[in-house]
């Protein structure tokens, strides 16, 4: 009893040591993660994301987490997204900090997973910044949808790592075999390609000479259960093939190959993904981004000497460095292998491997670190050896780490070359033109989108604006498409009029300078309707040529109020005001810019303001149809 309190004595000593230190590299982590990813922004929702978002607002909680006949079954991820919508409501900037404090959260598991591998709480730090800086990343942040990859890769990691204790730690191996097999099962309805990692479970069980049936038949049966539990939801084995080609396509020998080389490419810094989803195609660097990827290459061929001469050198543990060494590389192949059964590469499915190649590379530093000697050597002759092999260690892992970003931040300084990011930044600006700008008085009016170049549908566009509502519904919102500025009359009041900037990929706000060019005031009018006693006024007719007045007159009428109208200073109209509200119309040619002369006879006694020389009269809404 007593050494079980001196024991636990000692722990919470250690513990109250370490907390801060924990504290510290999180929090420097975390602050990294929010440093590297400062460019990567979401004002507003497009794509998948606004489609999540739509299915969040429009159906129940059952219906969006237990997508029953849907393309997926993903119920885990669906679970916490609902969560994610529900919090941040109408606060779509907010997105992006979640998904970069998710990334922190993951970035820290890690550097304590490497800080084990390699047992040196540096390398482990630097490993975390390796996975935050990767290019890799922009997925999982810059969508809201990339918490679905942050998750899987947070499972498949933890996966990997609880089958590594089970190997070494014989007093966690059955508690580090469930959290794995419980792991693997959760992945299952996060991202249904990491069931590919079954025979990762096999292979733990083979190195550990495991004899008990039942560990054996637990991961094939979790498998079966979760593969008729999507047959049953969705009636398929697998999702369907995201791009078009088709699933035949997708499962060819060739194709497969194909992926598979050029995933293990990007893994050594050579991007040969596909068309639109790498920041710097490897034909496209320049010569010094080629020369910092060979030499982290030369980097990472030398460790791997290393650590080879020292399972060679070490008799006595080389089948324990053997054994551990296995479970990286064929995780790493079962994950490149399932993203090849697809239409096409992206970037977000390498980033698993990356990781994981990265806890590889810390497992090799520390073993080259730790090497033992024989029995007969001296202490300090050990320890002398010891702190070689953790200084070549170190010195190559942070020689590779410089390199790393030097590259990395190369490939991020292209992210708004991405098709996504350039779709990202038009929804962006469309959101800081509309929301941003006039907030809540967006809702209930009229929305026009001149050319729409960019393709944005309807649905698209009033799901869009639903999104900055807290009652999803942007009741009374029209969006209208239109080619040309002639396709509508004036503006109005109630009129948002966006132009797409083709130079910039962004959206512009026009509204007040096509109403100013289609209601130009000249004199003794204004914006907000009121008119003078005298005034002058330039107007775009419409298709039909009519020009519509509406007059309000708040004052006692006399009878005795006339209007006269000139137009082009020849044609006169006299409107007799015998009524507070009155409708007039001119004619005139169709889509003709004309000058509109008025003359009131009467004013406003009652007027508390004198804008102009002139007193105001009246009140006058135009429209051009």
């Amino acid at each position: 009893m007593e050494k079980k309190n001196v024991e636990y004595m000692r722990r919470s000593m250690v513990w109250r040591y370490r907390w801060k230190e924990e504290a510290l590299a999180f929090c420097v982590l975390l602050g990294f993660a929010f440093f590297i990813n400062a460019a990567l922004e979401i004002r507003g929702l497009f794509g998948e994301d606004l489609q999540a978002w739509s299915h969040f607002a429009d159906d129940s909680f059952m219906a969006y987490v237990f997508p029953v006949g849907g393309t997926d079954f993903r119920v885990l991820f669906r679970f916490i997204s609902y969560l994610e919508y529900f919090f941040v409501g109408t606060h779509i900037s907010w997105f992006v900090p979640f998904n970069i404090i998710v990334n922190g959260i993951i970035a820290y598991t890690l550097c304590r997973i490497a800080r084990r591998l390699s047992d040196s709480g540096l390398i482990g730090f630097v490993s975390a910044l390796l996975y935050l800086v990767s290019r890799m990343s922009y997925f999982q942040i810059a969508r809201v949808s990339g918490l679905m990859e942050s998750l899987a890769l947070w499972a498949a990691i933890g996966v990997l790592y609880y089958l590594y204790r089970y190997l070494n730690e014989p007093e966690f191996a059955e508690s580090a075999y469930r959290i794995a097999y419980i792991l693997y099962f959760a992945n299952a309805f996060i991202h249904e390609r990491f069931l590919a990692l079954l025979p990762l479970f096999f292979l733990a069980l083979a190195l550990h000479r495991e004899k008990k049936p039942v560990k054996w038949l637990i991961p094939p049966a979790l498998f079966l259960l979760a593969v008729l539990i999507r047959l049953a939801a969705i009636g398929r084995f697998l999702p369907s093939v995201d791009d078009a080609g088709g699933l035949a396509a997708a499962l060819s020998a060739g194709r497969v190959l194909n992926f598979a080389f050029r995933q293990l490419l990007c893994l050594l810094g050579i991007d040969m993904g596909d068309a639109g989803v790498c920041p710097v195609p490897w034909e496209q660097a320049s010569r010094w981004m080629k020369l910092q990827v060979a030499v982290q290459d030369l980097l990472i061929l030398v460790l791997a000497v290393l650590f080879i001469l020292t399972v060679i050198r070490e008799k006595k543990h080389r089948m324990v460095f053997l054994r551990n060494a296995a479970l990286f590389p064929v995780f790493i192949v079962l994950c490149i292998v399932s993203s090849s059964l697809s239409a096409s590469l992206r970037m977000q499915w390498i980033y698993v491997s990356m990781t994981a190649l990265l806890l590889f590379l810390a497992y090799m530093c520390g073993a080259v670190s730790r090497r033992r000697r024989s029995e007969s050597a001296s202490a300090d002759k050990n320890r002398l050896l010891h702190n070689r092999g953790y200084i070549v260690s170190v010195v190559l892992i942070l020689s590779y780490a410089l390199l790393a970003f030097l590259t990395e931040t190369g490939h991020r300084s292209h992210y708004d070359e991405l098709p996504s990011q350039a779709g990202q930044r038009f929804y962006n600006s469309l959101a800081d033109e509309t929301w941003g700008r006039y907030g809540s008085g967006i809702f209930g009016r009229k929305i026009y989108f001149l050319k729409n170049t960019y393709g944005i549908s309807r649905s698209d566009a009033e799901t869009f604006f639903r999104t900055f509502d807290s009652k999803r519904r942007a009741a009374g919102t029209e969006v209208i498409f239109a080619d040309s500025i002639r396709d509508f009359g004036l503006v109005s009041n109630d009129m948002l009029i966006l132009r797409e900037d083709a130079a910039t990929g962004t959206c512009q706000d026009i509204t007040e300078t096509v109403r100013e060019w289609k209601c130009e005031p000249v004199r003794g009018y204004y914006s907000d309707g009121w008119m003078d006693e005298n005034a002058c006024v330039r107007v775009m007719a419409g298709s039909t040529g009519r020009i519509d007045l509406e007059l309000l007159y708040p004052g006692t009428v006399t009878g005795e109020e006339t209007m006269t109208v000139r137009i082009d200073g020849e044609e006169e109209e006299i409107i007799d005001i015998d009524q507070n509200i009155l409708y007039a119309s001119l004619q005139v040619e169709p889509y003709r810019m004309v000058e509109l002369e008025f003359e009131n006879n009467f004013y406003l006694e009652e007027a508390v303001e004198q804008r102009g020389e002139d007193r105001l009269a009246l009140i006058v809404n135009m429209t051009a149809d």
